[in-house]
């Protein structure tokens, strides 16, 4: 998953310019558009629009024409696809500060991928023929947009190859220790909020939710997390880090058991 982007409000805005909405602010803060003027900006904001949605509706489905992307600005969002038989995969999961959609739109091809809310949600619709129009005057733009695409072209050959070499355990501690801000990671409990559901979460990961269930109990029983729902304490950060290297796996495959730890808040209370 891309990291957060958190959405500022950019220098390069002209004051004069009408903003009601946001969106300029918004699409300043949207790496791909770091190159544009206030002008350039603003062109692309005249034929944008914002887009509200509830927790549960679809955007697009897989095979629908693409005329534009996305950016979200609130709420989260699933990329998925459903197999022959009807179980859904999905790809990734998308939070504030991230776009998608783009690489399809520049292919003149259709959305190879559906894309439902996680939760309520608002979006940014940003039209094809806008970002041409602006392609078509800055060069830099370009370079960015390939460099964009590249790189996440990179990082699904990373994950495909990290999901292939790594066992069920290591795929989730990834997964949890990348949820991890870093504010959180210095706290003495750090604390991770998960951003779907757990069987969402494991579609992600390309295991099954009664294996991502197993798996956290496991860590649980080793003391290494307390799991409140969504919420996710870290109890020993360094060895959680451990399981993520082969000699770390072997470690706790082989550790004694140990007892199983209370996920209630009354319980932990009781051992603090």
């Amino acid at each position: 998953m891309a990291p957060f982007i958190s959405l500022y409000a950019c220098p390069r805005l002209d004051p004069q310019m009408p903003d009601s909405d946001g969106i300029i602010t918004h699409l300043a803060a949207l790496p791909l558009f770091s190159t544009l003027s206030a002008s350039e900006l603003n062109r692309i904001a005249v034929s944008a629009r914002k887009i509200q949605s509830l927790k549960g509706e679809i955007l697009f489905h897989k095979g629908d024409p693409c005329h534009g992307f996305y950016l979200i600005v609130s709420g989260k969002v699933k990329l998925l696809f459903n197999s022959l038989g009807g179980s859904e995969k999905v790809i990734e999961i998308l939070m504030p500060g991230q776009s998608f959609g783009e690489s399809a739109m520049f292919m003149d091809q259709p959305y190879p991928l559906s894309a439902q809310a996680l939760s309520d949600a608002s979006f940014i619709y940003i039209t094809k023929a806008s970002v041409l129009q602006a392609l078509e005057s800055n060069a830099q733009l370009a370079r960015q947009l390939i460099t964009r695409l590249s790189s996440s072209l990179h990082q699904l050959f990373q994950n495909q190859e990290f999901n292939g070499m790594r066992s069920g355990k290591q795929r989730i501690v990834d997964y949890i220790l990348r949820q991890m801000t870093p504010a959180a990671a210095l706290s003495a409990v750090p604390i991770v909020i998960l951003p779907a559901s757990k069987g969402t979460i494991a579609s992600h990961l390309n295991i099954t939710a009664e294996h991502f269930s197993r798996i956290l109990h496991e860590l649980v029983e080793h003391e290494l997390i307390t799991v409140y729902g969504k919420k996710i304490e870290i109890l020993d950060l360094a060895q959680l880090r451990a399981v993520l290297d082969s000699q770390g796996e072997r470690e706790h495959a082989q550790a004694a058991p140990c007892r199983l730890v209370e996920t209630t808040p009354a319980a932990h209370a009781s051992r603090t």
